[in-house]
């Protein structure tokens, strides 16, 4: 897929009579690092396939070949499941370590797919290109329902650096101010210890009706389409979502905390 965007690119760009400098200015980036993707060495991100739709006029195509390129390099065991957010009409999750992959910026999630230093700097890169192109399901035009609760401890942890979270935490109260369909919740200290403390989940509705639910681990993760491990779920959460605070409560902790971010 990667080979393809390469060529399709090269394509466009000849028939819209451009040089790959001409292009770079028109959608902003580097002429070397469309040089790179036309020789299939970079990934392109979201953003540069949006834009290259835009200048080249391409009806999505370099959008629809870009998100190919992301599954590309998605591990096995995840693919499963983002293939599910693509198709859910609802997805409500819950996370007590870091900030949902959903909704991550590219700085955080570089630092948290670094911080183990598992990772090859290129893969660590492939993997952030991944990530940010699962978040295009926030922006379609029919987007799922998105609704997640993390732990106050999230917003707390130095991940990155001051800077980094300041712009994590800003893009949360951002986006759920301007996506309706994005709901965020925190549960706060004062909390204590309550159910969803033993682990991070997702469960996901399907628009058949079905609910799945996909538990993430150290080393890999699992979906879950059983009646009894959904319904066991759907318990924790409802326990989860009884101890968060309320959208706005939650989205003016998240801006209070940003500014202790400096």
């Amino acid at each position: 897929m990667l080979e393809i965007f390469a060529e399709e690119l090269k394509l466009a760009r000849a028939a819209a009579e451009l040089t790959q400098t001409q292009l770079a200015e028109a959608i902003n980036y580097s002429g070397s690092l469309v040089a790179k993707i036309e020789l299939a060495e970079r990934r392109p991100n979201p953003d540069f396939a949006r834009r290259c739709d835009e200048v080249l006029a391409t009806s999505g195509l370099f959008t629809r070949i870009q998100r190919q390129v992301s599954r590309d390099v998605i591990v096995a065991w995840l693919q499963e499941w983002v293939a599910v957010e693509q198709e859910a009409t609802t997805l409500r999750g819950f996370e007590p370590l870091y900030v949902p992959g959903l909704l991550q910026t590219e700085a955080y999630a570089r630092t948290v797919l670094s911080g183990s230093g598992l990772l090859a700097r290129e893969d660590v890169e492939q993997q952030v290109v991944a990530r940010l192109g699962r978040q295009a399901i926030l922006h379609a035009e029919h987007p799922p329902l998105l609704t997640v609760v993390v732990d106050e401890a999230v917003l707390r942890r130095p991940v990155g650096g001051p800077a980094v979270m300041r712009e994590q935490l800003d893009h949360l109260v951002t986006l759920a101010g301007a996506r309706p369909r994005v709901r965020i919740h925190v549960v706060p200290y004062s909390a204590g210890a309550y159910a969803g403390l033993d682990g991070p989940f997702v469960m996901a509705t399907l628009p058949s009706g079905d609910d799945l639910l996909f538990v993430e681990g150290p080393f890999h993760g699992r979906t879950y389409d059983g009646a009894e491990d959904v319904q066991s779920a759907i318990q924790v959460w409802e326990s989860v979502r009884g101890v968060a605070l309320p959208q706005q409560q939650s989205l003016d902790l998240i801006a209070e905390v940003a500014r202790t971010w400096t």
